[in-house]
């Protein structure tokens, strides 16, 4: 397919987002505007400097500055404007389901309250959902390099909040913070309602996966690159229909992989494992969902059965109902099935 053509159609088709960290959307132009807002200053001069210093290494390196930004946010307003722009951004590329990771701790260790953090995002996603026809569900990650015991103070934090929260995830640092650190948390928040999902398989080994599934009983494998690593696994995630959510740009970013031609999405596929696409921290790696499957697409050149596929395997993946999912799938099908080049 010619790359406009590619483009087009990608353009186009229904998506749902489901790896998608907020502080992860923090653009360059409005992280200055909230930080001149806040009276705070940033490390970089100008907007174009802190661009530059978007080349990362490895996942630690994308963190410290992704750290960095998040300090900007200290009011309702600034949790609000960062979401209704992500939600903007997206709309403008046909996304109509968004499933959010929001870092709680990255705010409340340095006295940010949680209801503050929470309730600017809920109200832009609730604005989102009336005004834009975008349904959401709200997912709050524990940070794997804090200790346990931190993770359980959010968790108590979100108790009288557990309405606007639909899940739980672990993320941050995965080397050396293996998904058995947080069992109990875990357990903990499945008994108050909350869906579990974590990320594992990006930088870690392929044990990491198996662990999430075996000792904190997710129900969706956030990245997974690593899980061709492991044929049984391989068979557990097509019996199971466990999904996995995959980031392309990141992992090019933060060195997961060398080039996107490199990129086990294709494979997945091909074994009939439920992958799709996602931007994780779009603002920061290169792209959101429209550029992440286009430069996917191009690298791995697949065709439209393979985007389609995609394109079903994230509504199949999502917390939305079975009848949401069902309708949400046929407009994909209806898509492709009109789509002419």
């Amino acid at each position: 397919m010619h790359l406009p053509h590619l483009r087009k159609l990608i353009e186009g088709i229904p998506k749902a987002e489901l790896h998608l960290h907020i502080e992860g959307s923090f653009e360059p132009e409005l992280m200055f505007e909230i930080a001149r807002r806040n009276n705070i200053s940033l490390k970089y001069d100008s907007i174009s400097s802190l661009k530059d210093a978007y080349r990362f290494g490895n996942l630690q390196e994308f963190l410290d500055i992704y750290y960095e930004g998040a300090q900007v946010l200290i009011h309702e307003q600034d949790f609000y404007d960062l979401t209704w722009a992500y939600l903007i951004k997206v709309h403008s590329q046909n996304v109509v389901h968004v499933e959010i990771f929001f870092d709680p701790q990255t705010h409340t260790d340095r006295g940010i309250e949680f209801e503050v953090v929470l309730m600017g995002i809920y109200k832009a996603l609730e604005k989102g959902k009336q005004e834009l026809n975008i349904s959401f569900r709200l997912i709050m990650s524990y940070l794997r390099h804090l200790s346990e015991e931190a993770a359980f103070k959010t968790l108590n934090m979100s108790v009288p909040f557990k309405q606007y929260i639909d899940g739980v995830g672990l993320d941050s640092s995965e080397l050396g913070n293996p998904p058995a650190k947080f069992v109990s948390v875990f357990k903990a928040s499945a008994k108050h309602g909350y869906k579990l999902v974590a990320h594992a398989g990006e930088e870690g080994p392929v044990d990491y996966i198996r662990d999430a599934l075996d000792t904190l009983k997710v129900e969706r494998i956030d990245h997974g690159n690593r899980c061709l690593d492991d044929g049984t696994l391989i068979d557990r995630l097509l019996y199971k229909s466990i999904p996995l959510t995959l980031c392309p740009l990141s992992n090019v970013a933060l060195k997961v992989i060398e080039r996107l031609e490199d990129h086990p999405i294709e494979k997945m596929l091909d074994l009939g494992i439920l992958a799709s696409i996602h931007s994780d921290d779009p603002a920061y790696f290169g792209g959101y969902m429209n550029e992440n499957y286009y430069e996917t697409a191009r690298a791995l050149n697949l065709n439209k059965g393979q985007l389609m596929q995609l394109a079903i395997n994230a509504f199949e993946a999502s917390w939305l109902s079975k009848a949401s999912k069902a309708k949400h799938i046929d407009r994909v099908k209806h898509y492709f099935d009109t789509y002419n080049v």
